[in-house]
Parts: C-alpha cells; structure tokens; sequence
C-alpha cells in the first residue's frame, strides 16, 4: 500500500484546524496543559483512507494522560481537519530530539525568508508572529550554550532510565513508592524491596502467587523499575507467560531458536507475569527449564508470578516446580480495607488529585482490586480535568454506579459469528486472521476481546468459544478473558472499544 509523508506545513495547517475544535471542547486548563504542548508532529497517509498521526510528547507521563483520557477527542478533531479514519500513534521526545527538530525549523524559516517567530511551548515550538527573530536567536544560542548544563546532563539521565524502563516493559507508575504495605503483602513488599537492592544474591528464584488485584505485578514492575534507575544499563526482559510462550512458537516457526535462546539466556533479569500459562506447553516448558538453568547458574535473577502456588498448577512439570519451589515463594493475599484505603490515596496523589480521606474510604469501600481503583481514580480525574468539575461525594457515587452498571451482564442475543464480524469490522481485520492462528498484536488484542465478549454476553463455555478460534484450548480462552478484565480496569482505550462494540451488539440485539 503507497504511503505518503505530509510536509511540516500541511501537518501545522491540519494541527491548527484541529486545536480550533480541541478549544472549543475542552476547559482552557486542559487546552493549555494537554494540546498545546502535546503538537502533532507528523502524518502519515496510508493509502486513500488512513492517516498514521504522531503526537510528540514531552515526557511518559504526558503520552500515557493523553492515551487514557484525550485520545478520543484528538482522533475525531483530527479526523475533522484531514478528512481522513486516523491512527494516533505517540512519541516523545528527548532534548536531542527537541534540538534538532528547532534547527530544522529555523533553517525552514529562514529559507522561506518569514518574519514569523517561534515561541517556546512546555519544550515545542509554535508559530507566534508576536515572537520576533532576535528572540528566536536568543533562545537559539542559549539553547546551545546550556546543552551541556548539569540540568540538561541530569535530564539525559533520567532520558536513559525511561527508555531503559520502556524497552523492558515496564510501567513508570508501578513503584515501590506508590506500592501501599499492610500486613497482606508486607512480606512481599521485604522480599521485593530486598531483591532489587540485591539481583541473583537475595531470594532466586522470587516467586508471587495470588488472586487477581492483590500486587504481584505491580512488584514485579517496581523491582524491574528500581534496578534500571540505579543502573540504566542492566538487561531486564520482562513478559507475560502468554509472551514468553507466543515467542517460542514462533522462533520455532520461523527457525530461531538460537537468536531467541540467546536474548532469554542473556538476560541479566527475567520477569515473567502470570507463569502458570506455560503448563501443559511440552515444548514451551522444555525451553523454559534450560532457560532458568541456564540464568540461575550464572546468577541472574528470576522473579515470577502466578495466580497460584507452584503445587497447585496443573500439567506443570515437577522438575519447573521443584526449581520454583526452592527459592521464596510468597502468597499475597485480598487487600484489607484499610489498605485499599491506602491505595485509593496514593493512586490519587500520584494523579494530583486532592481526595479526602472520607471520600477514599468510600471508593475502598465500593471496588474491590488495585486496578479498578485505578479505572475509578482515572475517571475522576478525567471529570475534574476535562469537564472541570469539583470532587465530591455525588461524582464519586455516580462513578461508582456507573462502573457496576457497565459491568452488568447486558446480554446480547446474537450469534456467535455475527459478534466476530462485528468486532472485525471494528478492528478492520478479517475473520481469518482472528479466528486463526496469526499471533501479531494487532490481531491478538481483537481476538481477545471476542472471547470476552462471548464468554461474558453470550455464556458460551470456554470449549465452545476455542472451537471458534482455530479449536484453542480452553485455557487459551481463559487466558483471554482473565487478560481483558484487568485491561478493562486499567486501561481507558480498551473500555472505550468494549463499550462502543457492545453497545452496537446490543442495537442489533433489539
């Protein structure tokens, strides 16, 4: 399919079409904050229909704010501009990457002979004819001379540590810091905090078990976290067992093994999220062995999570249980209330959200699990952001109401085959990438929302749902729907995309 790059001129135009409707939506401190330094930087226009849309932000924190609460209205303010279905794609920028993207204006700019000045946005530059060209010099050269600042090395620092965290996987916001203790997971919390401090010497391996919500992740991701921010250079991988073992068939399928032995085997530590998936996997389980022998022996660390106790997990070789069971294992149980207390107040700290300690309790209280405090914190602070409202006892109540009536089980009375078509026309991909054995994300998220959505909606059993899907095994489909709940509590887009396609279902339903 011919793609086609538009000049930095058509992409300023189309912004600044879009930024007319984004201001006449949003309150001015939303504008301010979150579209005018979050530019669109690039188009990309992919045959006659699509575009791919770069917004360049400064910083994570910015890309995953606007993934969770702004990426609508940025899809349809832009599809408004360019007339065209939009994919959002996000990226940010370190100083290097600022700096040679201002050189490269100003020698457009002085090329084209303009008047008009740049002025300097949260990190970006913007037209501004108000802003002349000995103030553009300015800022130019003292651009330059503060590129070497301790400020500016300090900040290439933490540049190399966030990279560093996003190439592993890992998620900024799980840390020991917005971890909340409590005799539940103070264990836990020791082993975690001690194994960080000291990879492959302290507990090897680290083995979390427990029910969905209770913090095993979040650990996980808090070790990984803390060892990349002492040493950016250190070789964390980090995967989910569905990953580890997707990979495996397909280093098999394509013939290599031998690269994909040596990235796992090189791995300095290896993380890997819900390990009961690889049971039953003959050949998965095979690798994973020699994989674990091969790191303990040179004293990597393993650290590992399943929903339950190594004894426990069916169709797991004894000889993976044995080497699980001979380092710490640990079993962190439900969150108290007090504790989901705790959570509810450093989750909403870590919004810059000024919650109450009543109001908190009334959220711990009404949810239960870490990640659908997150998706109640989330939609807070999206009404108190984007439409401006005040934090109260009504707005949480009717969050709250509104969360358990969205996951009322409004069943759709369609057949099975009519809901994958409506999700692959959703998705725009065709029945026989979902329904087969294709592994790529773009295919794999769809496939799993239409589990869900059949096992949920329409109660079919877990056999009769992997019969659909190339004959899955029914623990596949399981998978898929333990995967899309959690998504569905921490993740904005995905509720987005399950409550637009059930919503659909549901009018071909009447």
């Amino acid at each position: 399919m011919d793609t086609q790059n538009l000049n930095p001129e058509e992409v300023r135009s189309i912004w600044d079409k879009a930024k007319k409707e984004l201001k006449l939506q949003l309150s001015p401190a939303a504008f301010n904050t979150w579209v005018l330094s979050n530019p669109l930087t690039k188009i990309e226009i992919n045959g006659s229909t699509k575009a791919i849309c770069t917004i360049s932000t400064p910083s994570a924190f910015h890309a995953t704010n606007l993934k969770k609460n702004l990426y609508t209205q940025l899809k349809l303010a832009i599809e408004g501009a360019i007339h065209k279905k939009v994919v959002l794609e996000f990226k940010i920028l370190d100083p290097s990457e600022i700096a040679a993207q201002q050189k490269q204006n100003d020698f457009k700019k002085q090329k084209k002979g303009s008047n008009g000045g740049l002025q300097k946005i949260s990190g970006f530059f913007t037209n501004n004819d108000s802003f002349n060209d000995s103030q553009n010099d300015s800022v130019g050269s003292i651009r330059v001379e503060e590129l070497f600042s301790e400020h500016n090395i300090e900040a290439t620092q933490q540049d190399r540590t966030l990279n560093a965290i996003r190439r592993a996987g890992l998620r900024l916001d799980y840390t020991f810091k917005t971890f909340a203790v409590s005799g539940s997971n103070e264990m836990a919390h020791a082993a975690a905090t001690a194994v960080a401090k000291k990879p492959g010497e302290a507990y090897n391996p680290l083995f979390f078990y427990g029910g969905v919500g209770v913090g095993k992740t979040h650990l996980m991701h808090a070790i990984g976290n803390f060892i990349l921010t002492q040493n950016p250079q250190k070789n964390i991988i980090y995967c989910t067992g569905e990953e580890f073992t997707n990979e495996i068939i397909d280093a098999i399928r394509n013939k290599k093994a031998i690269k994909f032995k040596k990235k796992f085997r090189s791995a300095q530590v290896l993380l890997i999220d819900d390990v009961q998936f690889i049971a039953g996997k003959n050949a998965v389980q095979e690798e994973f062995f020699h994989t674990f022998n091969s790191l303990t022996k040179y004293s990597s660390q393993i650290i590992l999570t399943s929903d339950r106790p190594p004894s426990a997990i069916n169709l797991m070789e004894d000889r993976l249980k044995s080497r699980f069971e001979a380092g710490l294992m640990i079993d962190i149980q439900q969150p108290s209330l007090e504790l989901k207390t705790a959570i509810v107040l450093i989750k909403s700290r870590a919004s810059n959200l000024a919650l109450p300690i009543k109001l908190a309790e009334m959220i711990a209280q009404s949810v239960d699990g870490a990640r659908k405090i997150e998706g109640v914190i989330s939609k807070i602070r999206s009404e108190v952001e984007l439409k401006d409202r005040e934090i109260s006892e009504e707005l949480i109540s009717n969050i709250i109401s509104k969360e358990k009536l969205n996951h009322k089980n409004n069943k759709i009375r369609l057949k099975p085959q009519r809901v994958i078509k409506k999700i692959c026309d959703h998705f725009e991909i065709k029945q026989s990438e979902i329904k087969g054995k294709a592994r790529h994300k773009e295919v794999v998220y769809p496939r799993h929302l239409a589990m869900f959505l059949l096992k949920e909606n329409l109660n079919l059993s877990y056999v009769e749902i992997g019969r659909w899907f190339s004959n899955r095994d029914h623990t596949s489909v399981m998978h898929a729907r333990k995967k899309i709940k959690e998504l569905l509590e921490e993740d904005e887009l995905v509720y987005q995309d399950y409550n637009q396609i059930k919503s659909e279902l549901l009018k071909l339903s009447s």
